[in-house]
C-alpha cells in the first residue's frame, strides 16, 4: 500500500474529460548554423497545415532552439490531456548515442554526448508522450543524409527506437514524411496497417493495427452496393462489425461470421480468430484485461530494477525493454515467458522484490556499520590528533568520510595561519590561483614559488584538479547516463531529501547537485555496494525509492 502511494506521489494524475481532441506537433528544423541544411524540412509545415484542417489543435515551429523545442512539446502535452488521437512530426538532423536519439536544434554547435542535452529534443521523451495515447499516437521522423559536424560520444541518424506500446513510427526521407502526413486527412477510414502499407519507402515499427481506422472515415450516406454479392443495405453488417472489431473477443468475431459468413469483414474477422488463438496473444489479452494504470506499471519496473533485472526505465510504459525485463523474471520462476503479466504473477513479483528490498537494506546497514567503524578506527589513528599530516591522511583514505568536514575545517586553520605568515607576494599569488583553482595557476605558483608557504597545498591541489583521460571518459560516460534518466527538478529535490533524510549531508534540497550532493551520493552508493560515481543510474534511483518506503 505505501509503495502505491508513494509512486502516485511521484506521478501526474490527470482527468480525461469525455470529449475528445486530436493533436498535431510539427517542428522543421531545416536552416543549420554548423551542419547543411535539410532542404526537406520546410515540407514538415505543409503538412501541419493539413493538420490544423483536419480539426487537429496544432503546435508548430521551425528552425527552433532546444529550449523552444521543449516548450513546443510541452504546449503539446497539454493539449493531450482528453481523449483523442496524437500525431507528432518532427524533421532535421537526428544524432543518437546508445538507446537514445535527439533532433538536433538549429543553433547546435559540435554537440557531444554531454552536452546535446542542451542542444536536442530526447526522443524518449517525446514517445513517452505519445505512449500515453495508445493505439492512437503515430510519431513521423524526416531527415536526410546530410553532413554534421559532431563532438565526442555521438552518432549521426537515428539510433535503434524501442517503441512504447501503442505508438507507431513511421521514419524515412524527410520529404516522403511530410507528405505522408499531410495525406492523412485524405486517408481516413485507413487502418494503421493500411496507411504504412501504402508507404514503400517509409520505416514503420511499433503499433500497426489492422482493425480499427486511425482517423475515422466522414460521416454521410454510405456508398451503393457495387456488386450483387454486397450484403444489403440494411442488413446491418457494419455495424456489427463495429461493435465486433471494438469488443475484440473470440467469441464475437465468431459470432460475426456465424452470422455474415461471406461478409466483407470475414478475412479479417478469421486472422483476428487466428492471433487470439495464439498463446502469446492470449497472454496480451490477459494483461491487458487488468486495465493497469501508468502508476501500476510503474511499480511494476521498479520491482524488477529491485530484483537487477533491467526494464530500460522507470516510466510507466511497456516498451521492448520492460517486455523483455518480464520475460526474464517469468522465465527464472518457472512460468511461461510471455512478457505480458497476470494479476497473480503481479503479485507474486512485488512480494518478492519487497522481500530483496528488505535484505538489501540489511545487507546494506552491515556494510554501512563496517565502513563506518574502519572510518572511525583510522581517524583514531590519523586525523584525531589534530596535526596537519594526520588529517591530510585521513583525507587522502576518506574523502567522502564521517570526519572530512571536520578535517578540512580543521586544515583551514592551518591555511589561514599560513597566509598571515607569508609574504605578502606570497598570499596574493596563492589568493590568485585559489580564485581561478586550476592546474595551471597551481603550477604557475609552485614556478614562481617553490618555497612558498602554500606549496604543499598547491602540490594537493594538482593531484586532486588532475584527472586521466579514462578518468574523464568515465566521468562524461556518468553523467550522461544521469541526463539520460530525464529526471525534472522535482524529482532531484526529493532525491536530495532522501539523501538528507538519510544523514547523507547533500547540501540544500534546490534540485541542483553540487559537489555537497555528488559527496552525498558517492557515500549513498558505496554503503549499498553500487558503482561509486556520485551520479544518479537507474538501480540508484531505484533504491532510493525503496529506502524512502
Amino acid at each position: 500500500m505505501r509503495q502505491s502511494a508513494f509512486l502516485a506521489f511521484l506521478g501526474t494524475v490527470i482527468a480525461a474529460p469525455a470529449i475528445a481532441q486530436d493533436a498535431a506537433l510539427v517542428i522543421g528544423n531545416e536552416n543549420y548554423r554548423n551542419a547543411a541544411d535539410i532542404s526537406a524540412a520546410d515540407d514538415a509545415l505543409d503538412a501541419a497545415d493539413a493538420l490544423e484542417t483536419a480539426g487537429f489543435a496544432l503546435r508548430k515551429g521551425a528552425d527552433l532552439t532546444a529550449p523552444a523545442m521543449q516548450a513546443l512539446l510541452a504546449d503539446h502535452y497539454g493539449d493531450t490531456t482528453r481523449p483523442g488521437r496524437s500525431v507528432i512530426l518532427l524533421t532535421g538532423h537526428f544524432v543518437h548515442a546508445g538507446p537514445e536519439t535527439w533532433l538536433v536544434a538549429t543553433g547546435a554547435d559540435r554537440p557531444t554526448l554531454a552536452s546535446i542535452g542542451a542542444s536536442g529534443l530526447p526522443l524518449s521523451t517525446v514517445l513517452a508522450i505519445a505512449a500515453e495515447r495508445p493505439g492512437g499516437a503515430l510519431v513521423l521522423l524526416g531527415t536526410e543524409e546530410r553532413r554534421i559536424d559532431l563532438g565526442r560520444g555521438l552518432t549521426a541518424g537515428i539510433g535503434p527506437v524501442d517503441v512504447p506500446q501503442g505508438v507507431t513510427l513511421v521514419a524515412g526521407d524527410a520529404a516522403e514524411v511530410a507528405v505522408f502526413a499531410g495525406d492523412l486527412a485524405q486517408s481516413r477510414g485507413k487502418t494503421m496497417a493500411e496507411l504504412v502499407a501504402g508507404a514503400e519507402d517509409l520505416r514503420a515499427s511499433g503499433y500497426l493495427g489492422a482493425f480499427a481506422p486511425f482517423l475515422p472515415a466522414p460521416e454521410g450516406p454510405a456508398p451503393a452496393p457495387t456488386a450483387p454479392a454486397a450484403p444489403a443495405a440494411g442488413d446491418g453488417e457494419e455495424a456489427f462489425w463495429s461493435a465486433t472489431a471494438a469488443i475484440g473477443t473470440r467469441a464475437a468475431f465468431d459470432t460475426y461470421l456465424d452470422r455474415f459468413p461471406n461478409g466483407a469483414h470475414a478475412a479479417a474477422a478469421k486472422a483476428a480468430i487466428a492471433r487470439l488463438d495464439d498463446p502469446a496473444a492470449q497472454a496480451e489479452a490477459a494483461e491487458a484485461a487488468l486495465t493497469l494504470t501508468r502508476d501500476q506499471r510503474r511499480e511494476i519496473q521498479r520491482n524488477l530494477s529491485i530484483l537487477d533485472i533491467d526494464p530500460k526505465g522507470i516510466d510507466g510504459v511497456f516498451g521492448p525493454g520492460s517486455r523483455k525485463a518480464i520475460t526474464v523474471w517469468q522465465t527464472r520462476k518457472g512460468y511461461e515467458g510471455t512478457g505480458f503479466l497476470t494479476a497473480r504473477q503481479i503479485a507474486v513479483l512485488a512480494d518478492e522484490a519487497t522481500a530483496r528490498a528488505a535484505e538489501l537494506e540489511a545487507e546494506a546497514a552491515a556494510r554501512k556499520a563496517e565502513q563506518d567503524r574502519q572510518d572511525r578506527l583510522y581517524w583514531d589513528q590519523t586525523g584525531a590528533a589534530g596535526d596537519e599530516a594526520g588529517l591530510r591522511a585521513y583525507l587522502k583514505r576518506y574523502p567522502d568520510g564521517l570526519f572530512a568536514e571536520l578535517a578540512q575545517e580543521r586544515l583551514a586553520v592551518f591555511d589561514a595561519g599560513r597566509r598571515s605568515e607569508a609574504e605578502a607576494t606570497d598570499r596574493l599569488a596563492w589568493e590568485t590561483a585559489l580564485k581561478y583553482d586550476t592546474e595551471r595557476v597551481y603550477q604557475n605558483y609552485l614556478d614562481a614559488h617553490p618555497d612558498g608557504a602554500f606549496v604543499e597545498e598547491a602540490r594537493r591541489r594538482i593531484a586532486e584538479l588532475s584527472e586521466s583521460p579514462a578518468e574523464a571518459d568515465a566521468r562524461a560516460q556518468a553523467d550522461a547516463a544521469e541526463q539520460a534518466l530525464g529526471l525534472n527538478p522535482v524529482m532531484r529535490s526529493l532525491i536530495e531529501q532522501r539523501l538528507a533524510a538519510l544523514g547523507l549531508k547533500p547540501g540544500r534540497a534546490d534540485g541542483t547537485f553540487d559537489d555537497e550532493t555528488r559527496r552525498a551520493i558517492r557515500r549513498y552508493q558505496q554503503a549499498r555496494g553500487l558503482p561509486v560515481t556520485g551520479y544518479l543510474t537507474q538501480q540508484t534511483v531505484a533504491r532510493l525509492l525503496v529506502d524512502s518506503l
